[in-house]
C-alpha cells in the first residue's frame, strides 16, 4: 500500500558525477548525473556488497546502466537535480553545483525577482516571470527546471520570444524580450526582505547614491581641493564611502577613502563652480573628452573585446580590454568592465559578490561606457587610424627569450581580444593561422627554433624565433612586419618568388621551411606493403566516396586511407599533421567532419603489437575485407588471434577473404596466457585545427585539457581603413564547440551550418588540415 502512493522524489536517489568515468566505449564526463532506485540503495547498505563501493546505476537522460565506484559520486536533493538537468555541459553543471551560494539562491528564487542575465558576453537586467518544466518528465522522474526571463533596459528585443515556447503560453511580455535559461545564465539579485542586512543597515535605492563608480567628483586633502576618480562605493558600519584615484597623484595605485559626504559629485563640478579655500570660486574646465549625452558623438563603437584607454586623470591614463558591458545592480548608465594591461585595477572582475567577468587580481576595473576611448596605440595623433600602415606601421621587437607555449589561464589572459594572435597582410593567412597553430599553445614543433642550422638559415630561423614565436608568447601579438620579413626570407631562399604577395597553402610553407631550408627530419616515415619506405611533413587522406561514411571522424577517415593505400607509420609520429580529403579550396568530400579529440594508431604501427577486435588478445592476422563489412562494428581495423579468426572466417560470407599474418613482437609470444599479455594503445591528441573558407584560412586551438578549452584565430577578423588600413587579428573564446562533439552523429548530420553556434560551423564544415601531437614522442624529436 506505501509504494503504491509513493512519489518519484520517494522512489530514486539521485547523484552526480565529481570525475570522468570510463565505461566500456562510452565516456561519462565530470557533471554527468544518474540515480538508483531506493530499494536498490538500501539492498546496497545492508549488505555485504557495499564492501565493494561498485554499484549499478543508471544514467540521466539516456537511462543505460553503469556500473560506478560510489566514492566518485555526491548525492542531489531532486529540486537541486531538476535545477541542473537544465544545463546541457557536464562541465558547467557540476561547476553549478560546486558554487553554492549561487545554488541557493536558484533554488530560493520566486517569480517577478530581479535578476542579471548573461548573454552573449554582456549582462543586462531582467525579471523572473516563470520558474518550472517546458516538457514531460524522463523516466526518472526528473524534468529539467528553467526560468522564464523578461528582459528589460539595455536588453530589450535580445531575447528570443515574447513567453511562449513550442505553442505554450509560460508568461507574457513583449516580442524578442522573452528567454527560457538554466539557472548558471543569471545572477539573482535578492528581494529586499530577503536581504542579509538588518533593515538599518540596508543600501540605498540606487538613485538616492550620489556618486557612482567612474564618475568625477571633488573632494579636499590637507585643506586643498582636487578631483579624482571614483573606483568603489562601499558601506563601512552606517556610513557610506567612496574610493577615490586622486587626479594629482598620477598613478592609480594611490587610493584615498573618504566619506560620501565629503565629495561633490560629478555634475555639480560640470556646472564649472565649486567653493574652494574658504570661499574662493575658481573655474574649472572638465578635461576629459564629452560624453554622449553632451551632444558629441563617441569616436568609435566600442564592444566585448575593444581595446581601449581610460583616462582616469591628466597624466594618468590605463589601457586594456573590455571584457563585459551591461548594467551593474546600482547604476542607471550603462557600464565596461576592463582587464586592465597592468595590474592597477581593483578587482577581478567580480564586485559587490557578483562576478561580471573573470581576470586576474587587480587588474579588473568596471567604468562608464562613455569613459572608454579607442586605444591610441593604434590611432594616429588626431584620433583616426593610421592612414598609412604598409606593413612596417607596427613593429615587433625581438624577444631573445626563450618562453614556453600558453595554456589554460595563461593562454586566455595573454591571447584573448583584438589585436592578439598575428596580425595578417596581404594574403598572409596561410601561414599566420599555421604558425598561430603549432607555436601558440605546444611546444611540439619547438625544435625548428633550436636546431643548429646552416648560417644562410640562421636568420630565417631567428626571425621565426625572436620575431614571431617569443613576442606571441610573451605578448599575445605579433605585427604584420615580422611575418612579411619572414616571407621576403621565403622567397629568397625558395624556388618560389610570390611568397611575399601572393596566396598559398599551409602545407607548401610547412614544407618549404621544415625540409628546404630548416632541414628538420621528417614527421612521418610511411611504409606500404613491400615498397621502399617514404618521408613527408604532412599526410593528405586519400580515398573513394564512402556513402556508409555520412558524418565521419578524423579517426574513420584515416583508417580508411591508410587501409586503401596499404599503408603503415614505420614509427610513432611526434606531430601527425593530416589534410583533409577534398580537391582544391571549394570540393569538399564531406559536408561535416567530427574532430577526433584522441587519433589511435595503434592499428597503424608497421609490425606493432595488435589487439584481437574480438576477444582483446595479441593478434596474428589482419583482414581488410572484414574492415568493410558491415556485420562488423562501422570502424576500427579488424584483427584477430588465431582462434577468433578462423571463428570469423568460417561464415560462409567471408570464407573468400583472405587475412594477412601479422608479425608478434617479442614478449607478446603466442604462448603466453592472452589475459596476461596487455597490448599498449598509442594515442595522439588533437592541438589544432586549419580551416578555410573562401579562400581565406584560420585556426582553431585546444588550450586546455577541458572539451570546451578551444579558441578561434582569425588574422584578419577585422580592418580599418582602407587601403592603406590595416587588419586587426583577434583572438576569441569557442567554448560551444563542445556542445557538437558531445551531439550524437544522426544529430549532428541533420544540424544546419547556419544554425550552429558561434563558430562551431567553420570546425565542422571547412576543415583542412588537422594536426596531432605525441608528448612522450615530442620529448625524443
Amino acid at each position: 500500500m506505501t509504494s503504491a502512493i509513493m512519489t518519484q522524489e520517494d522512489k530514486f536517489i539521485y547523484y552526480i558525477l565529481t570525475e570522468d568515468h570510463p565505461y566500456g566505449s562510452k565516456l561519462f564526463y565530470a557533471g554527468s548525473m544518474c540515480y538508483l532506485k531506493k530499494q536498490t540503495y538500501l539492498h546496497y547498505i545492508s549488505t555485504d556488497i557495499s564492501s565493494t563501493r561498485f554499484w549499478r546505476f543508471t544514467m540521466v537522460p539516456d537511462d543505460s546502466a553503469v556500473t560506478m565506484n560510489v566514492e566518485i559520486l555526491l548525492p542531489l536533493e531532486k529540486k537541486v537535480a531538476d535545477l541542473l538537468l537544465a544545463i546541457s555541459c557536464p562541465h558547467e553543471r557540476l561547476k553549478c553545483f560546486l558554487e553554492k551560494l549561487a545554488l541557493d539562491s536558484a533554488l530560493k528564487a520566486r517569480e517577478g525577482q530581479r535578476v542579471l542575465v548573461d548573454l552573449d558576453q554582456h549582462t543586462f537586467p531582467g525579471t523572473i516571470r516563470y520558474i518550472g518544466k517546458l516538457r514531460n518528465p524522463f523516466p526518472s522522474g526528473l524534468c529539467p527546471i528553467y526560468f522564464g526571463v523578461e528582459l528589460q533596459e539595455g536588453g530589450v528585443g535580445k531575447g528570443h520570444c515574447d513567453g511562449t515556447y513550442y505553442g505554450t503560453d509560460y508568461f507574457k511580455c513583449k516580442p524578442d524580450c522573452g528567454l527560457f535559461l538554466p539557472c548558471n545564465k543569471l545572477q539573482f539579485v535578492a528581494p529586499p526582505e530577503k536581504s542579509k542586512m538588518k533593515r538599518e543597515e540596508k543600501p540605498k535605492a540606487a538613485e538616492d547614491v550620489p556618486v557612482k563608480v567612474g564618475e568625477t567628483v571633488g573632494f579636499y586633502v590637507d585643506d586643498g581641493y582636487t578631483r579624482g576618480v571614483a573606483m568603489a562605493v562601499y558601506k563601512e558600519g552606517s556610513n557610506w564611502m567612496v574610493k577615490v584615484c586622486p587626479e594629482e597623484e598620477g598613478t592609480t595605485d594611490v587610493f584615498r577613502d573618504i566619506p560620501m559626504d565629503s565629495v561633490v559629485k560629478e555634475e555639480l563640478l560640470s556646472s564649472g563652480v565649486v567653493d574652494t579655500d574658504g570661499g574662493l570660486c575658481t573655474q574649472r574646465k572638465r578635461e576629459r573628452s564629452k560624453s554622449p549625452e553632451d551632444g558629441e558623438p563617441r569616436p568609435a563603437a566600442l564592444d566585448v573585446n575593444s581595446l581601449v584607454q581610460i583616462d582616469l586623470s591628466p597624466g594618468s591614463c590605463v589601457t586594456g580590454t573590455i571584457r563585459w558591458i551591461g548594467y551593474m545592480l546600482k547604476t542607471q548608465r550603462k557600464m565596461a568592465g576592463i582587464e586592465l594591461d597592468e595590474e592597477k585595477g581593483v578587482c577581478d572582475g567580480e564586485w559587490e559578490g557578483v562576478r561580471y567577468f573573470t581576470c586576474p587580481p587587480k587588474r579588473g576595473l568596471f567604468v562608464t561606457l562613455e569613459r572608454c576611448q579607442p586605444d591610441r596605440r593604434f590611432q594616429g595623433n588626431d584620433g583616426t587610424f593610421l592612414e598609412s600602415f604598409e606593413c612596417g606601421g607596427l613593429d615587433t621587437p625581438e624577444v631573445q627569450s626563450n618562453l614556453p607555449p600558453l595554456r589554460d589561464d595563461a593562454a586566455v589572459n595573454l591571447l584573448r581580444g583584438r589585436m592578439r594572435g598575428i596580425q595578417g597582410h596581404c594574403n598572409s593567412c596561410y601561414m599566420d593561422a599555421a604558425l598561430f597553430s603549432l607555436f601558440s599553445c605546444t611546444s611540439v614543433m619547438d625544435s625548428m627554433l633550436f636546431k643548429p642550422s646552416l648560417p644562410p638559415d640562421r636568420h630565417i630561423q631567428r626571425i621565426l624565433r625572436d620575431k614571431i614565436v617569443n613576442p606571441l608568447r610573451q605578448k599575445g601579438f605579433v605585427a604584420a612586419s615580422s611575418v612579411m620579413n619572414l616571407r621576403h626570407q621565403l622567397t629568397e631562399k625558395g624556388q618560389c618568388s610570390s611568397f611575399a604577395t601572393s596566396e598559398k597553402d599551409p602545407e607548401e610553407f610547412l614544407n618549404l621551411i621544415m625540409h628546404r631550408i630548416l632541414g628538420i627530419e621528417p614527421l612521418l616515415k610511411l611504409q606500404s606493403g613491400k615498397l621502399k619506405e617514404q618521408e613527408c611533413f604532412c599526410y593528405q587522406i586519400f580515398m573513394d566516396k564512402q556513402e556508409d561514411l555520412v558524418v565521419p571522424n578524423v579517426q574513420q577517415l584515416v583508417e580508411h586511407s591508410f587501409l586503401s593505400s596499404d599503408l603503415k607509420l614505420v614509427e610513432i609520429p611526434s606531430c601527425f599533421i593530416i589534410q583533409m580529403p577534398r580537391f582544391g579550396k571549394e570540393y569538399k568530400m564531406f559536408s561535416k567532419i567530427i574532430p577526433s579529440l584522441e587519433l589511435d594508431i595503434t592499428d597503424l604501427l608497421l609490425d606493432s603489437p595488435r589487439e584481437c577486435f574480438v576477444c582483446g588478445g595479441v593478434a596474428t592476422h589482419e583482414c581488410s575485407a572484414c574492415f568493410k563489412d558491415k556485420m562488423f562494428a562501422d570502424s576500427g581495423l579488424k584483427q584477430y588471434c588465431d582462434s577468433c579468426c578462423r571463428q570469423a572466417h568460417s561464415h560462409y560470407r567471408r570464407k573468400t577473404h583472405q587475412p594477412t599474418k601479422l608479425r608478434v613482437p617479442e614478449g607478446f609470444s603466442r604462448g603466453a596466457p592472452q589475459e596476461s599479455v596487455r597490448v599498449p594503445r598509442e594515442k595522439m591528441e588533437l592541438f589544432a585545427v586549419l580551416c578555410i573558407e573562401t579562400s581565406h584560412y584560420v585556426s582553431f586551438v585546444k588550450y586546455g585539457p577541458e572539451r570546451e578549452s578551444w579558441m578561434f584565430f582569425d588574422s584578419m577578423a577585422d580592418r580599418h581603413g582602407d587601403e592603406s588600413g590595416f587588419n586587426i587579428p583577434t583572438v576569441t573564446l569557442c567554448p560551444e564547440v563542445a556542445k557538437y562533439l558531445e551531439m550524437p552523429v544522426a544529430a549532428l548530420a541533420m544540424e544546419q551550418p547556419r544554425d550552429m553556434e558561434g563558430v562551431a560551423k567553420r570546425l565542422f564544415c571547412d576543415a583542412y588540415m588537422y594536426m596531432y601531437q605525441s608528448k612522450k614522442m615530442a620529448l625524443y624529436k
